[in-house]
């Protein structure tokens, strides 16, 4: 096959290479230095796609030392400490899966804005002015502080870092919080009128009695039928469990745009951030009486649901794979008088 012409395109340290596989010329950026008195080089190949004005786009923007290929990359940064520390067999093998998924969730969170930003110039102050930050999630808060506390200690310690004091030793942290209050019933009557993407997270989590990020990453498939199948993530275990009739009924009705209920595109859920923020849009919206409301309360509702139809504590943790003490905790919550009902009825 005769090779085709090549491009008359001249410029200072531009070089065409013919692609034998391609059967195209392509355009490359030579970079020229010296190293202990020899002379050495590095080429990158610019993709200019056949357009001269993209190839003139790229080529000067080597010249100018601006290309993605002649950036520096840090070799401090919290991407790479992230990665090192769950590539570590010595520390993964000592966690649990529940575990690993909190701190999977917590330094996806942490690498959102900070992935190439350089550990060494975290400081205190900053830190502090990100925890405030996130006072109205004073568990993520606090998580925040926990998470860069391990992988700085871990960075020090493991991979020998140079790096000083740990910013986030002795900062204050929020401290435990009362339980999850549950919701009341004009809440959740609300939800009528709630964004898609609340309403569905919300008939999730209440419907499965599951932690609000198990059930808003659910698959159609989980759903068969008078069964479905749900993921503890605590103990990282998937059961069987019955699916009432009026979740069965919702998810029927929903459309199907990927493979998971609330879908952000055909192979993955929405993200538990992404939903969480369109909640707090809507519970602002329905004014300061709706503010001490999380998603989690949802699931202490179904807890108080079950036990005001009679359920035992053993057919709540059935169905929600609660503990017995955080059962008999919200047990305390449900109506009385629904309670007193049941139990006088059963004995005529």
């Amino acid at each position: 096959m005769t090779r085709p012409p090549k491009p008359r395109i001249v410029k200072p340290r531009l070089v065409w290479k013919f692609n034998k596989s391609k059967e195209v010329w392509q355009p490359y950026y030579r970079i020229t230095w010296t190293e202990n008195g020899k002379p050495k080089q590095r080429v990158i190949l610019l993709k200019w796609k056949g357009d001269p004005k993209e190839l003139d786009t790229l080529y000067w923007a080597c010249q100018a030392g601006r290309h993605e290929k002649q950036q520096k990359t840090e070799k401090y940064t919290w991407q790479s400490l992230v990665e090192a520390w769950r590539t570590d067999k010595r520390i993964q093998s000592k966690l649990s899966d529940g575990t690993k998924s909190s701190y999977r969730r917590s330094m996806d969170d942490l690498l959102l804005k900070n992935s190439a930003k350089d550990v060494r110039r975290t400081t205190r102050q900053g830190l502090r002015k990100v925890h405030d930050a996130l006072a109205d999630t004073p568990r993520k808060a606090d998580k925040r502080l926990q998470t860069v506390s391990l992988l700085w200690n871990y960075a020090a310690n493991k991979l020998d870092w140079p790096l000083g004091p740990n910013p986030a030793a002795g900062i204050e942290h929020f401290g435990k919080q009362r339980e999850f209050e549950p919701w009341p019933e004009w809440m959740v009557a609300k939800l009528a009128d709630a964004p898609d993407t609340v309403r569905i997270a919300a008939e999730l989590i209440l419907g499965t009695g599951q932690r609000p990020n198990a059930a808003i990453q659910m698959e159609h498939k989980q759903f068969r039928g008078e069964w479905m199948d749900v993921l503890d993530e605590k103990s990282n275990e998937l059961f069987e469990t019955y699916c009432p009739s009026d979740l069965r009924d919702y998810v029927a009705t929903l459309p199907k745009t990927g493979k998971h209920v609330l879908a952000k595109n055909l192979s993955q859920p929405l993200g538990y951030n992404a939903v969480e923020k369109a909640f707090r849009a809507w519970r602002k919206d329905l004014g300061p009486k709706a503010k001490p409301f999380v998603l989690h309360g949802l699931r202490k509702l179904a807890i108080i649901r079950l036990a005001e139809a009679g359920c035992s504590d053993a057919e709540i943790q059935a169905v929600t794979n609660q503990s017995a003490e955080m059962v008999a905790y919200y047990r305390r919550k449900a109506d009385r008088r629904r309670l007193s009902k049941a139990a006088q009825t059963r004995r005529i």
